[in-house]
């Protein structure tokens, strides 16, 4: 058997999650268009018992330059992931090709553990020509540190079959480090709340997505097989949650309609869900707060 860490790292909005969910067969990890969607260091597992292997694919946070403790925070956690892996997978946009934000994430990678094996995963290239695609892989095979260079499509499903096997063959030799059918390390209430949060991230606009959390304070299940869940969504000022609200209620109760489909899906029981929309300023400077919330 082979199990491992597979760290994945890259520009914020490469398609990290959409690939770690790809793998997995399964959703661990939330996705929207907006930048810095990933604030923790979620966990994927996807097992092969058949083969005898099991991937660990560790979904960080997009290198960034910390503005807060918040992104402090992750920017910490992403290099001790890295610096923890077994394998290091630069993740790259190849509608975007290669930028200088990919040549610094690759010698990063470099320094966090120079026997780590690196190999990039140029994502999105059923959206390039021929000659876009072979000049994209050709300038990422170029990349400092890195020694093999796949071609996908994470969220059309091409090339992950080579992809993940590549990478059951480079992690160690060992035992399971997740019983087999586990998906992913995260509590439940932190996934519930992360699917409330990505409905928000999906319904609004300009900074509303960088200064909204989520937390889910109770999840009730019934004897009529209803679950409740209560969850608030935080917001930095009172012009926020206004807009988080909206006229009438009607942003609020939007955000909730998609979120309880959502819940409901990975529930698989009916959901009532409650939210409320609250103010707590400066919550991405609470150390304590931010310990609470698993971001550390």
């Amino acid at each position: 058997m082979r199990s491992g860490f597979i760290g994945l790292a890259g520009r914020p909005n490469v398609g990290k999650s959409t690939l770690i969910n790809a793998i997995v067969g399964s959703r661990v990890a939330i996705v929207s268009v907006r930048p810095q969607t990933t604030r923790r260091a979620v966990r994927g597992v996807a097992t092969d018992t058949g083969a005898g292997w099991q991937l660990v694919l560790v979904d960080l946070p997009g290198v960034q330059r910390p503005r807060d403790v918040l992104t402090e925070r992750m920017q910490r956690r992403v290099e001790r992931e890295l610096a923890d892996a077994d394998v290091s997978l630069l993740v790259i946009n190849g509608e975007e090709g290669v930028g200088a934000g990919d040549r610094f994430i690759a010698r990063e990678l470099l320094r966090a553990g120079a026997e780590v094996p690196v190999i990039c995963a140029v994502n999105k290239v059923d959206r390039l020509g021929k000659g876009q695609t072979v000049e994209v892989l050709d300038a990422a095979a170029r990349l400092e540190g890195v020694s093999e260079v796949f071609p996908i499509s994470a969220r059309g499903g091409q090339g992950l079959d080579v992809l993940t096997a590549r990478l059951a063959e480079l992690v160690p030799e060992g035992p399971y480090l997740y019983p087999p059918e586990e998906h992913s390390d995260q509590a439940s209430e932190v996934l519930l709340a992360e699917l409330i949060r990505e409905q928000v991230l999906n319904r609004t606009r300009d900074e509303i997505p960088h200064s909204v959390e989520v937390a889910v304070s109770e999840v009730e299940p019934r004897e009529d097989g209803l679950v409740v869940v209560r969850a608030e969504i935080w917001a930095d000022s009172e012009s926020q949650k206004g807009i988080l609200i909206g006229a009438g209620g009607a942003k609020v109760r939007e955000v909730g309609t998609a979120a309880r489909r959502e819940l409901e899906r990975e529930l698989g029981a009916r959901v009532h869900l409650e939210l409320t929309v609250r103010v707590r300023r400066h919550w991405r400077r609470d150390e304590g707060l931010l310990d609470r919330l698993g971001i550390d």
